[in-house]
Parts: C-alpha cells; sequence; structure tokens
C-alpha cells in the first residue's frame, strides 16, 4: 500500500535528518542532504525488481545531490573560521529551543523531504513507463548539480583570495546567488521527470506543494544572505556596484534585491 511505502520513507528521513537535535540548523542543511541521500537509496531499494534505468538514475542522482551537499557544509564548517562563526551565531540564537519545537521542525521537514522526491516514487508506485520526460528532467537536474558543485569551488577559491568581499567572477557574475538557483533548478527537474506520472489529486498536491515549498526556502534564504552581505560589505562601493548590476537569485530576470535596506539609496 501506498502509506506502508511512504510510511519507510519517513522513517528514513526521519532519522537521518535526527542530526538537527544536535544543532537545529542541521535540520535543514547537513540533515537535509543526508535525507536526500537516504530517500535516493530507499526509493530504490523499495522498487528494485520494477526500476528501469531512468529510474535508478534518478534515485542516484538524488543520492549523489545529497552526499554532495551534507560533504561540502561539513567540510566547510571544519575549514572556515568565518563560516562556523556564522554558524554558531545561528546556532546560539535557537540554544534555548524547546524540545518540542525541535521535534515540530524535524517532522516536518522529514514530511518535506519525502514530499520533494514523490514525483520519482510515484513514477515507480503507478509504473509509468514513459521515458522522455523523466531524462529531460535528469538532464535539467544534473545541471543544476553542476552548477551547485562549481558555485560552492569557485567561491571557496574566491574567498580565500579576498575573504573581505563577495565573489563576483565566474557563475557569480551571472548570479549572486548560484547555490540557490541551482536548488531551485535541481527541483524543476525532478518536478518536471514526474508530470507524467503523477495521478490524483493527493499525488499533484503533494510534489506541487513541495516545489512551491523548496522555491519559497530559497527566496527566503536568498533574503537573508542579502541582509548579512550588507551588513558586512554594505559600505563598500565594489559591493553595491555589483548587487545593482547582478540579479540575485535567477539568471537574466532583473531581480536585485530582496530587501529594502539592500537597495542603493538615492540623494
Amino acid at each position: 500500500m501506498v502509506w506502508n511505502d511512504l510510511g519507510i520513507l519517513f522513517i528514513v528521513a526521519a532519522v537521518l535528518c535526527a542530526i538537527g537535535f544536535y544543532k537545529y540548523v542541521y535540520f535543514l542543511s547537513v540533515g537535509y542532504g543526508l535525507a536526500i541521500a537516504g530517500l535516493g537509496i530507499a526509493i530504490l531499494t523499495l522498487f528494485h525488481r520494477q526500476a528501469a534505468v531512468v529510474n535508478a538514475v534518478q534515485c542516484l542522482i538524488f543520492t549523489a545531490y545529497g552526499a554532495r551537499l551534507s560533504g561540502f557544509l561539513i567540510t566547510r564548517e571544519i575549514r572556515s573560521g568565518a563560516y562556523r562563526k556564522t554558524l554558531s551565531s545561528t546556532t546560539a540564537a535557537g540554544a534555548g529551543m524547546a524540545v518540542y519545537v525541535k521535534a515540530a521542525i524535524w517532522i516536518s521537514m522529514s514530511v518535506l523531504y519525502v514530499m520533494q522526491v514523490s514525483p520519482v516514487f510515484y513514477r515507480l508506485y503507478n509504473g509509468a513507463a514513459d521515458v522522455v520526460l523523466p531524462w529531460i528532467g535528469i538532464a535539467v537536474s544534473l545541471c543544476a548539480l553542476c552548477i551547485e558543485t562549481l558555485a560552492d569551488l569557485q567561491k571557496s577559491a574566491q574567498k580565500a583570495v579576498n575573504p573581505d568581499m563577495v565573489a563576483t567572477k565566474g557563475l557569480y557574475r551571472m548570479v549572486r546567488c548560484p547555490n540557490y538557483f541551482g536548488e531551485i533548478l535541481f527541483w524543476t527537474g525532478v518536478t518536471l521527470g514526474g508530470l507524467t506520472a503523477l495521478s490524483g489529486w493527493a499525488q499533484w498536491t503533494m510534489a506541487l506543494f513541495a516545489y512551491a515549498a523548496i522555491v519559497t526556502i530559497m527566496f527566503s534564504g536568498a533574503q537573508r544572505l542579502e541582509k548579512r552581505q550588507m551588513a558586512r560589505y554594505g559600505s563598500l562601493p565594489a559591493y553595491r556596484e555589483y548587487t545593482e548590476k547582478t540579479p540575485i537569485l535567477l539568471p537574466l530576470v532583473p531581480l536585485y534585491h530582496l530587501n529594502k535596506d539592500g537597495q542603493t539609496k538615492n540623494a
């Protein structure tokens, strides 16, 4: 039954993102990556007998995506003092968070992560046999994975040379938050690949709600990042010039600021 399988996926996601009880921000970062990686393996295990090549590739991309994300975040925390400082301040802000609040975050995030992979799950559960749209979705997701990986490498290289300025070269010439753009693009590919497999209002609601949620989360994340960067770099003319000509989240879309105080004030 579908709810039994979804229950198994929820348990996998919940176990893997329970690391958030150590640091609550991990529910949405390291735990997020671990959960998506584990869900890819879990879906492939549940349907290994009927999984076609395209289905297996989709599941393995989840695993690669999640493993890369968690590995990068852990490595950055170990190596970057500036990131540890930012993480510490964020963690300190939630130090007094009640256990039941953390539990609510844990459960809601576990549910969301299952919903995010639901287009692939339902393709296998419903026995959808078409492959054209899934392969297109895979191509989009792979492109997004490359963007996120390259953006992380480029940012690390540029910050090593000039730690007192944001990254502005490479992908950062096109958009100020290429990682967040890559995240949206990744789940666009996942959702796109499931469009011909979803059946009934419940499946459509689950898939589309998850997609809308991740887009909202990425815009919110970009907004918070802009606020932090304005506080640190806002007095630099080079930074202000960069933000006025480079879109914040979507390439070629002239949306430059998500905070009013991020806009250049004319005299």
